[in-house]
C-alpha cells in the first residue's frame, strides 16, 4: 500500500500550469515538521516535500492556498530519476507526492478568513462562488456528570462457550 498523508505549510504560492492538451497541473512545496526539536540548537527542523497536483484538484490548490496556508495533502509517493545534462554520468533521483485530495487545516485566526483562503481566482474563469452567510456557533452546555448513564443488561449479550465458530 503506498499512501501519504501530510499537513504542513506552503512554502511559496502554487502555480498553475497546463500541458499542451489543456490539462491543469501545480507543483508546491509543504514544509513538515518533524515530532522532535534538535537538541544542539533546541529548534523544531521540518521537512519540505514536493508535491504535484492534476486536474480539478491543481485548480483548487491554485485557487485557495497560498504561501503559508496550512495544508493537508494526501496521495501517494513516486520516484524518479533523470541524467543531468551537463554531466552525463550523474543520475539525479526525485520523490514527489502525487496528490490525491487536499483539505483546509489550521484555525480561523491563522488564516484570518474563516479557516479557507477564498480570494478572487487567479484564471479567467467565470466564478460565481458566493460564500454561505455565518451562522451562530451553538452553545455549549457545561458538561454533567454522567455516573447514573445506563450502559445495558449484559443479559443483552449471549455467551460464546468454544470458539471453534469464531471466524478469526
Amino acid at each position: 500500500m503506498n499512501r501519504v498523508i501530510l499537513m504542513g505549510r506552503l512554502t511559496a504560492d502554487p502555480e498553475l500550469r497546463q500541458t499542451q492538451s489543456g490539462i491543469s497541473s501545480c507543483r508546491f512545496t509543504v514544509a513538515v515538521n518533524r515530532s522532535f526539536v534538535d537538541k544542539t540548537s533546541g529548534e523544531r527542523q521540518a521537512d519540505f516535500i514536493t508535491c504535484v497536483a492534476w486536474r480539478q484538484t491543481a485548480e483548487f490548490v491554485s485557487r485557495y492556498f497560498s504561501k503559508g496556508s496550512m495544508i493537508c495533502v494526501e496521495g501517494n509517493l513516486r520516484t524518479g530519476s533523470y541524467q543531468d545534462r551537463n554531466h552525463p554520468d550523474v543520475t539525479h533521483y526525485t520523490t514527489e507526492v502525487f496528490v490525491d485530495n487536499v483539505e483546509f487545516t489550521g484555525s480561523k485566526r491563522e488564516s484570518g478568513n474563516g479557516g479557507s483562503n477564498y480570494s478572487a481566482p487567479q484564471n479567467n474563469y467565470n466564478n460565481n462562488y458566493q460564500t454561505p452567510p455565518q451562522q451562530a456557533a451553538p452553545v455549549q452546555q457545561p458538561a454533567q456528570n454522567n455516573d447514573s448513564m445506563s450502559y445495558g443488561s449484559l443479559s443483552d449479550f449471549e455467551e460464546i462457550l468454544s470458539d471453534g465458530d469464531v471466524p478469526f
